[in-house]
């Protein structure tokens, strides 16, 4: 296996992208994950470092995937069980299975149904954390389909209502995507938080600062040390920051992707009752995770040829915006992201060299071989 250190970036490291899905499946089957389905949920989180995510990629392999796993909150081999079928609507109980695997799954499923009925909605139940949303959604938009995922945090909660001393909800994060003609999809992977946690705690490891805009305290001041957040010190806010800036529109967000998620599909929720007796920090675990997957095909309801000229037409006007900054053009989301991913699929996937040194000890660790050669 061939790395090789960025000149650019000498922290960083690059790993061909087929030896780190390689080393991930081999990890994940380690573990019980039988392996099928241990590749596909190694490219569900690699997605995370191929795009540009990287607080969603293999950084939380040993932070969030493997203490899933070996703490028995997430079955390696348990299998999606369907509980009602409507033909184009799908309830599923997840069973505590991989949610890197499972949200595929459902998405692919989403899509069967679509491809029926002309729109496949498919409600589950008992997830574990899925990563990048966009990696699962994306799925939809290469289908020649319109896709819509959202995810609550089953019962953990992170966020507080505005103007609330508890948190009440996770960061629920909302995927959509669609085809863009001949240009790269469109893909929008956020949180309805202004940030995901992942950001925050990478800014912790790194040592950098949090921008003013993500972290407050109980008084509403800014905080910029990252660190302050799993201290218990500050709260991460909602897209809009500030009531003058909007943040009920982030908070709105949040409380319909907790409709959609959970309150459809039976799942844990953040704002249950035991949420009332917090002391003001992040509590909870993020168990029985609810998921809304939709996937619609647009050659069903109107003219396939028309839709994807029109699609074409949306996303190539907006590329050809005049930009403000010429070094800057106008992009949409999911343009960078497949920008990264084909770039980083070729020159190879971009680790920080303390990542790399973590999976290299993972392997002696687990009796696997070395994943990257050495230094």
């Amino acid at each position: 296996m061939t790395q090789t250190i960025d000149t650019a970036a000498p922290d960083i490291v690059r790993v061909p992208y087929e030896d780190l899905l390689d080393f991930v499946t081999d990890v994940f089957t380690h573990h019980g994950v039988p392996p099928e389905r241990a590749r596909a949920a190694a490219e569900g989180l690699c997605y995370g470092d191929l795009a540009g995510f990287a607080s969603h990629g293999v950084v939380n392999l040993t932070r969030l995937y493997l203490p899933l796993l070996t703490s028995g909150r997430a079955d390696p081999a348990a299998d999606l069980v369907v509980t009602r079928d409507r033909g184009a609507a799908v309830a599923v109980d997840a069973r505590r299975t991989l949610g890197l695997w499972a949200a595929g799954e459902l998405m692919d499923l989403a899509i069967a149904r679509a491809n029926e009925h002309g729109v496949g909605l498919v409600a589950a139940r008992d997830m574990t954390h899925i990563g990048c949303a966009g990696g699962h959604v994306l799925r939809a938009a290469r289908a020649q389909m319109i896709g819509v995922i959202a995810s609550n945090c089953g019962r953990q909660r992170i966020a507080r209502p505005p103007g609330g001393g508890l948190p009440m909800l996770g960061t629920n994060p909302l995927g959509v995507a669609a085809p863009a003609g001949p240009h790269p999809p469109f893909v929008l992977d956020m949180s309805t938080t202004v940030v995901p946690t992942g950001k925050v705690r990478l800014a912790a490891r790194e040592g950098s600062p949090a921008p003013e805009g993500w972290l407050y305290d109980d008084h509403g001041r800014p905080v910029t040390d990252p660190a302050a957040f799993d201290r218990g010190e500050a709260h991460l806010t909602w897209l809009g920051g500030r009531p003058e800036t909007g943040v009920y529109k982030g908070y709105g967000l949040g409380l319909t992707v907790e409709v959609l998620a959970a309150l459809l599909s039976g799942s844990g929720m953040g704002p249950e009752p035991e949420a009332l007796d917090g002391d003001g920090r992040p509590s909870g675990r993020d168990d029985d995770i609810g998921m809304f997957v939709l996937a619609i095909k647009p050659g069903l309801l109107r003219d396939e040829e028309s839709f994807t000229a029109d699609a074409a037409a949306l996303f190539g006007t907006l590329l050809n915006c005049p930009p403000l900054n010429p070094d800057a053009p106008v992009r949409y989301p999911g343009w960078h992201e497949a920008e990264r991913a084909a770039h980083n699929a070729s020159a190879g996937v971009p680790l920080p060299r303390s990542i790399h040194a973590e999976l290299r000890d993972l392997a002696a660790d687990l009796g696997l071989a070395a994943p990257f050669g050495g230094e």
